[in-house]
């Protein structure tokens, strides 16, 4: 839902880009050109824009990669990088059972 407020500044810059669009069609010479220009990379910024907000949405909040997210499988696989607040390595084994036993060992993750 949040992913709508995408939406304000790309309809700033497609309202710029038809703006420089209407002044450069009066202009003329080079400026006409650099006009044409500029307004269409208004409107290519502003349709970029809508698409990463799709994608970003599309993405779930998913990290990825990055120093904070690390390399991770979504599915439950085995992380390259530990989740913030994870202590790094294997976790110490569980304190006994009342019966004395020893904890079972947590099993290994099984490769998608």
């Amino acid at each position: 839902m949040v992913y709508f407020l995408a939406l304000i500044p790309a309809t700033g810059l497609v309202l710029a880009g038809y703006v420089v669009l209407v002044l450069s069609a009066r202009a003329e010479g080079g400026l006409r050109a650099f006009g044409r220009y500029l307004g269409f990379w208004a409107f290519t910024l502003a349709g970029l824009l809508i698409l990463g907000a799709i994608l970003a949405a599309a993405h779930g909040g998913h990290r990825g990669f990055g120093p904070h997210g690390g390399m991770h499988c979504p599915w439950g696989g085995p992380r390259f990088a530990p989740r913030p607040g994870e202590p790094e390595g294997p976790r110490p084994p569980g304190p006994p059972d009342a019966a004395g036993a020893a904890p079972v060992p947590p099993a290994a993750p099984s490769s998608h």
